[in-house]
């Protein structure tokens, strides 16, 4: 320095020196201050670059950038999409909405044609004919086992269940159902004169049976069970019926009162006479 710049700071007195040196003081301070916060700073930045995954560079970022932009606009477009679908599936279920309300209605009515179908069954009425031929076969048991009781004690007629196929129970054996077919020939002979009487019963509560015919199966009966099915028929014809017998037992013209018997005669014919009258 010269001597007019020393003189021009030999002029400052001692407060303006005081000032100056705490305006440095306070320099260095924050001087000292700073580079404490620089090494902070790179201390941080070095462990930020240690954390980093890889040291991609700026068009490697740019890239990645890129490629999430696209995805991110086609992410959207599908959401737009979505949203669409989800407008229409709304709409559809509205529509929906009302079809089921219908399908309720719908199947309440099917209800009923099912608990139709269930009591007498289809449109051809098939259901119905069997469903009305059993009832009508079980109440043409009910008069058939009445007059079974007086024509053989032993037997009970019964219907084979859900069919209209018939079996007979044994009340000798423990009511044992039995096959019909296991009968003899002159217990089925009063099974089938049962049932036809049964029928005629059934029949005269609409319209009056005056008039039985019976052919044949006479013969195969013992004097016994003859007997107990003559009975049963004379109690037909106190009862005011008719009853016709078509039989060659020689036996029974002795409990048969008006006959009609037909005698044959050489060449192929025929007599008829009517003994008694």
């Amino acid at each position: 320095m010269d001597i007019p710049e020393l003189r021009a700071l030999l002029v400052h007195d001692n407060a303006w020196l005081k000032e100056e040196r705490e305006a440095l003081k306070a320099l260095a301070d924050d001087v000292k201050q700073a580079e404490t916060i620089l090494k902070e700073r790179q201390a941080q930045r070095q462990a930020h670059e240690r954390q980093r995954a890889n040291q991609d560079s700026v068009e490697t970022v740019r890239e990645a950038q890129q490629k999430t932009q696209a995805d991110l606009a086609d992410v959207r477009n599908r959401a737009k999409e979505a949203e669409i679908h989800l407008r229409q599936d709304n709409e559809r279920r509205e529509k929906a909405k009302d079809l089921q309300e219908q399908i309720n209605q719908q199947e309440g009515v099917a209800k009923i044609w099912n608990g139709l179908d269930q009591l007498i069954g289809s449109s051809d009425g098939k259901k119905f004919r069997n469903y009305a031929q059993q009832f009508t076969l079980d109440v043409l048991l009910g008069y058939a086992n009445h007059h079974l009781s007086d024509l053989s004690r032993r037997y009970r007629l019964e219907r084979v269940k859900d069919t209209l196929a018939l079996m007979v129970v044994d009340q000798d054996m423990g009511d044992e159902p039995r096959s019909v077919h296991s009968l003899s020939g002159g217990e089925s002979f009063l099974v089938s004169l049962a049932l036809a009487l049964g029928l005629a019963s059934l029949s005269s509560n609409r319209v009056r049976v005056e008039s039985l015919f019976i052919d044949e199966g006479f013969g195969s009966l013992d004097a016994d069970t003859l007997r107990i099915a003559m009975d049963a028929l004379d109690k037909l014809q106190a009862q005011g019926r008719k009853v016709g017998i078509i039989s060659h037992v020689q036996d029974m013209t002795e409990r048969i009162g008006i006959q009609i018997q037909v005698r044959r005669q050489t060449g192929g014919r025929s007599r008829v006479e009517t003994p008694g009258v």
